[in-house]
């Protein structure tokens, strides 16, 4: 069974359900990344979530060109590509060069989703995670909507969005947009649902895209209660599924658009396979 698409509120394609997460926890080397992605190609994922703060925009690049060349796709079109405006460049006058320097890293013409990555600014420049203290700057909503919107407008980008905004973040971008969100990613697993946030994202057509669904484990943020509860443990079980599967087709049955993070490549074909089966209304 092939992947399904999410239509977004904007933006002329849909988004493959599945995306791939650059990302590493641990840092890694461009070479890593530019095998994790060409091998997902292969495997048959088409969407891949980068970000400038990441250093995976250029790999990502590279990857796609070389899936181009020996035919695996046909076209740049067939690929879902999302990046995202790191703090220091969120500000009204930065956002028009910064995915400028994205297309540049990337080696195209345009992406399908730029997103805010953080509800915050930082001071112009710096390029680091995690910001000092003395660095963070409250955000100019409307000047950076506004310039987000004209990177759309610009067909720089096919849509637009935001990362990491609560309820009230959110609605502060709403208050303000002519041209509103079209994703919202942010942390969601059985263990932490943000319910409240996915219905008022569902109530003014924001798609809710989630990452962490397997609770990050190892990193700073993350959780093991998620790859440890009995209760995942035991449907996984009686589905002769893995947890991680159950995880993401709940997700997926949640009508959210799902990002995987594994460049390991038994893994990576497993979180593929959540597609044609569902849970059981007790299960979900």
């Amino acid at each position: 069974m092939g992947m399904p698409d999410i239509k977004l509120s904007s933006g002329c394609r849909g988004m493959p359900v599945l995306g791939l997460g650059t990302a590493a926890d641990l840092p890694v080397d461009s070479q890593t990344i530019y095998q994790a992605v060409s091998l997902a190609i292969e495997l048959g994922y088409r969407h891949f979530d980068t970000a400038a703060l990441y250093n995976s925009e250029q790999p990502t690049g590279e990857a796609m060109a070389a899936a181009l060349q020996c035919g695996i796709i046909k076209s740049r079109d067939e690929l879902f590509i999302t990046s995202k405006l790191w703090c220091s460049d969120s500000h009204g006058e930065h956002v028009l060069p910064a995915i400028q320097k994205t297309l540049k890293n990337l080696n195209v013409d345009y992406i399908d989703l730029y997103l805010i990555h953080w509800p915050v600014s930082s001071t112009p420049g710096n390029y680091e995670y995690p910001i000092k203290k003395e660095d963070f700057l409250p955000m100019d909503y409307k000047s950076v909507w506004a310039a987000m919107e004209e990177c759309q407008r610009l067909g720089l980008t096919k849509s637009i969005g935001v990362s990491n905004f609560s309820c009230k973040k959110l609605s502060d971008v709403l208050a303000v947009a002519k041209i509103p969100p079209a994703v919202n990613q942010v942390e969601v697993n059985p263990c932490w649902q943000q319910k409240k946030l996915i219905e008022l994202c569902k109530d003014n057509g924001v798609l809710v895209v989630a990452y962490a669904v397997l609770g990050a484990v190892g990193t700073f943020y993350g959780t093991n209660r998620v790859m440890e509860s009995e209760v995942l443990k035991e449907i996984a079980k009686a589905r002769g599924k893995t947890v991680p599967q159950i995880c993401l087709r709940w997700a997926h049955e949640q009508g959210l658009g799902v990002l995987v993070k594994s460049f390991n490549k038994e893994r990576m074909k497993q979180n593929l396979e959540i597609f044609n089966w569902a849970l059981s209304e007790d299960e979900s």
